[in-house]
Protein backbone atom coordinates (compact mmCIF):
# COMPACT_ATOMS: atom_id res chain seq x y z
CA UNK A 1 0.00 0.00 0.00
CA UNK A 2 1.53 3.30 -1.13
CA UNK A 3 -0.28 6.52 -0.40
CA UNK A 4 -0.01 9.44 -2.80
CA UNK A 5 -0.31 13.16 -2.22
CA UNK A 6 1.33 16.06 -0.47
CA UNK A 7 1.29 14.75 3.09
CA UNK A 8 2.92 16.12 6.23
CA UNK A 9 4.02 14.11 9.27
CA UNK A 10 3.67 15.47 12.81
CA UNK A 11 5.83 13.41 15.18
CA UNK A 12 5.74 13.34 18.98
CA UNK A 13 9.45 12.53 19.44
CA UNK A 14 9.27 11.42 23.07
CA UNK A 15 6.31 9.11 22.49
CA UNK A 16 7.97 7.65 19.40
CA UNK A 17 11.33 7.16 21.06
CA UNK A 18 9.98 5.63 24.28
CA UNK A 19 7.44 3.48 22.43
CA UNK A 20 10.17 1.94 20.30
CA UNK A 21 12.68 1.54 23.17
CA UNK A 22 10.01 -0.22 25.26
CA UNK A 23 10.11 -2.92 22.56
CA UNK A 24 13.87 -3.34 23.00
CA UNK A 25 15.16 -1.63 19.86
CA UNK A 26 16.29 1.79 18.68
CA UNK A 27 14.76 3.68 15.79
CA UNK A 28 16.91 4.80 12.88
CA UNK A 29 15.44 8.26 12.26
CA UNK A 30 16.90 8.45 8.76
CA UNK A 31 15.27 5.16 7.78
CA UNK A 32 12.03 6.32 9.42
CA UNK A 33 11.94 9.47 7.30
CA UNK A 34 12.49 7.48 4.10
CA UNK A 35 9.75 5.09 5.27
CA UNK A 36 7.35 8.01 5.76
CA UNK A 37 8.24 9.45 2.36
CA UNK A 38 7.90 6.18 0.48
CA UNK A 39 4.90 4.66 2.27
CA UNK A 40 2.84 7.76 3.07
CA UNK A 41 4.09 10.31 0.52
CA UNK A 42 5.33 12.62 3.28
CA UNK A 43 6.80 15.85 1.90
CA UNK A 44 7.54 17.49 5.27
CA UNK A 45 8.16 15.79 8.60
CA UNK A 46 7.93 17.86 11.77
CA UNK A 47 9.49 16.49 14.95
CA UNK A 48 8.30 18.03 18.20
CA UNK A 49 11.01 17.74 20.80
CA UNK A 50 11.96 19.19 24.16
CA UNK A 51 15.10 21.31 23.97
CA UNK A 52 17.89 20.09 26.26
CA UNK A 53 21.18 21.96 26.26
CA UNK A 54 23.96 19.59 25.28
CA UNK A 55 21.86 17.69 22.72
CA UNK A 56 22.66 20.05 19.86
CA UNK A 57 24.42 17.21 18.00
CA UNK A 58 21.11 15.29 17.98
CA UNK A 59 19.11 18.26 16.75
CA UNK A 60 21.63 19.04 14.03
CA UNK A 61 21.71 15.42 12.84
CA UNK A 62 17.89 15.27 12.65
CA UNK A 63 17.85 18.50 10.65
CA UNK A 64 20.55 17.24 8.30
CA UNK A 65 18.47 14.13 7.62
CA UNK A 66 15.56 16.35 6.61
CA UNK A 67 13.30 16.75 9.63
CA UNK A 68 11.86 20.11 10.64
CA UNK A 69 12.37 20.48 14.39
CA UNK A 70 9.96 22.33 16.63
CA UNK A 71 11.37 22.83 20.10
CA UNK A 72 9.60 23.00 23.42
CA UNK A 73 11.40 24.54 26.39
CA UNK A 74 12.03 21.95 29.08
CA UNK A 75 11.97 22.00 32.85
CA UNK A 76 14.26 20.05 35.15
CA UNK A 77 12.12 18.57 37.89
CA UNK A 78 13.20 18.09 41.52
CA UNK A 79 13.97 14.42 40.89
CA UNK A 80 16.34 15.40 38.05
CA UNK A 81 14.05 14.24 35.26
CA UNK A 82 13.33 16.53 32.33
CA UNK A 83 9.82 17.55 31.34
CA UNK A 84 9.01 18.96 27.90
CA UNK A 85 5.44 18.21 26.85
CA UNK A 86 5.10 18.91 23.11
CA UNK A 87 1.37 18.28 22.72
CA UNK A 88 0.28 21.90 22.29
CA UNK A 89 3.05 22.60 19.79
CA UNK A 90 2.16 19.60 17.66
CA UNK A 91 -1.54 20.50 17.59
CA UNK A 92 -0.79 24.15 16.85
CA UNK A 93 1.60 23.37 13.98
CA UNK A 94 -0.79 20.83 12.48
CA UNK A 95 -3.34 23.66 12.29
CA UNK A 96 -0.84 26.34 11.15
CA UNK A 97 0.19 24.07 8.26
CA UNK A 98 -3.39 22.85 7.61
CA UNK A 99 -3.79 24.48 4.18
CA UNK A 100 -0.32 23.35 3.03
CA UNK A 101 -0.87 19.58 3.07
CA UNK A 102 -3.38 17.11 1.69
CA UNK A 103 -3.33 14.70 4.63
CA UNK A 104 -1.65 14.45 8.02
CA UNK A 105 0.27 11.53 9.44
CA UNK A 106 0.38 11.83 13.22
CA UNK A 107 2.92 9.73 15.10
CA UNK A 108 2.04 9.20 18.75
CA UNK A 109 0.13 6.89 21.03
CA UNK A 110 -0.77 9.76 23.37
CA UNK A 111 -4.47 10.27 24.06
CA UNK A 112 -3.92 14.02 24.39
CA UNK A 113 -4.10 14.15 20.59
CA UNK A 114 -7.63 12.72 20.56
CA UNK A 115 -9.25 16.07 19.72
CA UNK A 116 -6.82 16.76 16.85
CA UNK A 117 -7.20 13.28 15.39
CA UNK A 118 -10.98 13.44 15.65
CA UNK A 119 -11.07 16.83 13.93
CA UNK A 120 -8.66 15.71 11.19
CA UNK A 121 -10.78 12.62 10.58
CA UNK A 122 -13.98 14.69 10.35
CA UNK A 123 -12.29 17.03 7.84
CA UNK A 124 -10.89 14.05 5.87
CA UNK A 125 -7.36 15.35 6.55
CA UNK A 126 -6.05 12.36 8.51
CA UNK A 127 -4.15 9.82 6.44
CA UNK A 128 -2.77 7.72 9.26
CA UNK A 129 -2.20 7.58 13.00
CA UNK A 130 1.16 5.87 13.50
CA UNK A 131 1.44 4.33 16.94
CA UNK A 132 4.94 3.29 18.03
CA UNK A 133 3.85 0.40 20.26
CA UNK A 134 0.55 -1.43 19.83
CA UNK A 135 0.81 -2.73 23.41
CA UNK A 136 1.23 0.72 24.99
CA UNK A 137 -1.04 3.48 23.74
CA UNK A 138 -3.99 5.43 25.07
CA UNK A 139 -7.36 3.70 25.01
CA UNK A 140 -8.81 7.05 23.88
CA UNK A 141 -7.32 6.33 20.45
CA UNK A 142 -9.02 2.95 19.96
CA UNK A 143 -11.96 4.53 18.18
CA UNK A 144 -9.57 5.46 15.35
CA UNK A 145 -8.56 1.84 14.73
CA UNK A 146 -9.30 2.12 11.01
CA UNK A 147 -6.56 4.75 10.66
CA UNK A 148 -3.97 3.17 12.98
CA UNK A 149 -0.62 1.89 11.79
CA UNK A 150 1.66 0.19 14.32
CA UNK A 151 5.46 0.18 14.16
CA UNK A 152 5.85 -3.09 16.09
CA UNK A 153 6.18 -5.13 12.90
CA UNK A 154 8.48 -2.64 11.17
CA UNK A 155 11.54 -3.35 13.33
CA UNK A 156 13.62 -4.86 10.52
CA UNK A 157 12.92 -1.88 8.26
CA UNK A 158 13.38 0.83 10.87
CA UNK A 159 15.80 -0.29 13.55
CA UNK A 160 19.09 1.43 14.01
CA UNK A 161 21.62 -1.19 12.94
CA UNK A 162 24.62 1.16 12.88
CA UNK A 163 24.86 1.45 16.65
CA UNK A 164 23.61 -1.96 17.72
CA UNK A 165 26.22 -4.39 18.95
CA UNK A 166 25.48 -8.11 18.51
CA UNK A 167 24.82 -9.92 21.79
Amino acid sequence: MKISGNNFAFIDSQNLNLGIRDQGWKLDFERFLVYLQEKFSVKKAFIFIGYVQGNEWLYLSLQKIGYILVFKPTLVLKDGSIKGNVDAELILHAMIEYENYDKAIITSGDGDFHCLIEYMLEQEKLERLIIPNKYKYSSLLRKFSGKMWFLNHEKEKLRNIKKEVPA
